[in-house]
């Protein structure tokens, strides 16, 4: 799972949190079991990457104990604590607009004229596909679907549209 903030291209921001496909060679690549990180791109500074415990257990309770201390220090001395940042002021961009890359797995028939209609429907939502994978198993086949980056509301429709033609065809 990755939460991720951005800047559009019309100075909005996206945020969202959703299961993510990256890359090996990715430094988050390499975050597991009870780690997080944060990777941030910054013009001025390049990407960096923050990574230690956090997930689960002793180290979730040590992150909340943290946050409570911080808080009643800035109680007691009588301050409110940091303010939010100078992106607070700029619009939160629509889900729906948001670009973003989808795989699609689908189990289908093994028949002339399946794949063709899958694609027609990526087609009738102006999603571009990227990369198909079809591996046949006898009468059926698993299909991949790697997208181009598309807008959300584009991807949830094509989604919404190819689980109804699945479920009608089970």
């Amino acid at each position: 799972m990755l939460a991720i903030a951005e800047l559009t291209p019309d100075d909005k921001i996206s945020v969202r949190v959703h299961p993510t496909l990256i890359p090996r060679s990715h430094p988050l690549a390499a975050v597991r079991n009870a780690f997080n990180a944060v990777f941030v791109e910054a013009e001025s500074a390049g990407e960096l990457m923050f990574y230690g415990r956090g997930a689960g257990g002793e180290p979730t309770a040590s992150a909340i104990l943290g946050d409570v201390i911080a808080v009643a220090r800035h109680k007691s001395g009588g301050s409110v604590g940091p303010r939010e940042s100078g992106y607070a002021e700029r619009a939160i961009a629509p889900i729906g607009d948001v670009k973003t890359r989808y795989l699609i797995r689908l189990n289908v028939a093994d028949k002339p004229g399946v794949l063709a209609a899958i694609a027609q429907i990526f087609a009738s939502h102006n999603v571009s596909i990227q990369t198909v994978r079809q591996a046949g198993r006898g009468n059926e086949a698993e299909l991949i679907v790697a997208t181009h980056a598309a807008t959300d509301s584009a991807l949830s429709g094509t989604v919404k549209e190819l689980r109804e033609i699945v479920r009608s065809r089970t």
